[in-house]
């Protein structure tokens, strides 16, 4: 087993900007993009995207009101369109660190090959038995 190496913390800022790290966190980068806790992980980078644009619309001059729905809309565009392009954002991160395209997908999907073939058979157990 070898070991991951994990970026600093400035080192990991520049990558949730959408930053390439060098060629020794290749690997932490795999990783990054195809754990278990990776729609997580996909979460903390996107905030690190929308969380200052919230801050700065928090501290502008008006009524709070107006302030806190600012950044409510911010959040809610931000998040949405960061979880629509979610798999393709971490397929673009891979191949920036020299995967194949359908890396990440590919090892996401072997990971949960077993539970999605069990929840298959409970759907054509339950919706597809032969009518009498």
């Amino acid at each position: 087993m070898s070991l991951r190496r994990r970026p600093n913390p400035l080192q990991w800022i520049w990558y949730a900007l959408g930053g390439r790290l060098p060629e020794r966190y290749r690997e932490w980068v795999l990783h990054d993009t195809t754990s278990r806790f990776w729609v997580w992980r996909h979460a903390a980078r996107s905030t690190v995207l929308v969380g200052p644009l919230m801050a700065v619309w928090l501290l502008l001059p008006g009524p709070l009101l107006l302030r806190l729905a600012l950044v409510l809309m911010a959040a809610l565009v931000g998040y949405f369109y960061s979880f629509v392009y979610m798999e393709e954002a971490a397929e673009n991160r891979l191949k920036k660190h020299g995967y194949p395209a359908g890396t990440g997908k590919k090892i996401r999907r072997q990971a949960h090959a077993e539970e999605d073939r069990l929840a298959l058979e409970r759907y054509i157990a339950q919706y597809r038995t032969p009518q009498e």
